[in-house]
């Protein structure tokens, strides 16, 4: 179980499917390769980690979303879409139940045309795309070549490439090691207060350059990185909360200045944080 599950509990707020809808579930993407097949829920699927043999574009509208890996945990904000290509293990969690998400599986005969599709991406939804995801909102179930909504969704697939050309890549790395784990879900549980390398390994009996090496070791990403990966992703979920201030959401992510704040969520992101949400 990534580890990121069990230091947000808030992150399923649904009860998990019975095992004999998910295999409904899942046997209905693949029954029609050639087919793109559409699920508009208002309640996310709590599946398992699992593939599937269809392109999936999945729209996170209302809040946050996370798509776990084997070895990574992305975050997917509001008003971004993930592009989820075929034979990837994955699954993918809400952070709360007002957040929306809306699943295009899509057909993979044509996936040779361009690499995008070949990789996964988090990317965010301009107002001609958003408006075609929502036109999808007429449709559920499937859609084929028969089908005069067939041509407008091909369109959706053809034009992702055009349009994503600038991703977010927001990415905490998750880890099995016993000996990091307690320390990583300490600093999740902590990282507003003054967290470092020295108090940390201090507080968990080990030397700082031991203690560097394992979080380089385990999940290659050095212990101040993963600070800062673990404090603007909570930044993000509060920007998309929208009831702080952007001053506010610095210190109760553990910066000491909006200034420093500021320079660490657009080293990230590429985008202040005061821009952060709002679209072309």
């Amino acid at each position: 179980m990534p580890l990121i599950l069990s230091i947000l509990p808030n992150i399923c707020p649904f009860q998990p499917m019975q095992n004999s809808n998910i295999e409904e579930y899942l046997h209905d993407i693949e029954m029609k390769p050639r087919s793109v097949f559409i699920v508009h829920e208002r309640m996310e699927r709590n599946l398992p980690l699992h593939t599937h043999s269809k392109g999936q574009f999945t729209y996170v509208d209302g809040g946050l979303a996370y798509i776990f890996m084997e070895d990574k945990t992305w975050v997917i904000p509001a008003r971004h879409y993930v592009w989820i290509p075929q034979g990837l293990p994955h699954f993918l969690k809400v952070r709360s139940s007002a957040t929306v998400t809306q699943n295009l599986y899509f057909y993979t005969e044509d996936d040779n045309n361009d690499p995008f599709y070949s990789k996964l991406g988090i990317y965010p939804v301009n107002n001609l795309l958003f408006e075609m995801i929502s036109f999808t909102e007429n449709w559920n179930g499937y859609i084929e070549k028969k089908d005069k909504a067939y041509v407008f969704m091909a369109a959706i697939k053809n034009i992702l490439p055009q349009l994503s050309t600038k991703s977010f890549s927001i990415a905490l790395p998750t880890t099995t090691n016993s000996k990091l784990r307690p320390i990583v879900l300490y600093m999740w549980q902590n990282f507003s207060d003054p967290i470092t390398l020295e108090n940390i390994s201090t507080r968990f009996g080990m030397g700082e350059r031991t203690l560097s090496r394992l979080f380089q070791s385990a999940m290659s990403v050095s212990f101040l990185q993963h600070l800062k990966l673990m404090r603007i992703t909570k930044a993000i979920e509060l920007i998309m909360q929208g009831d702080h201030t952007t001053t506010e959401i610095a210190y109760l992510t553990g910066y000491n200045s909006l200034a420093a704040f500021s320079k660490a969520f657009y080293q990230l992101t590429n985008i202040r944080p005061s821009d952060f949400g709002k679209q072309d």
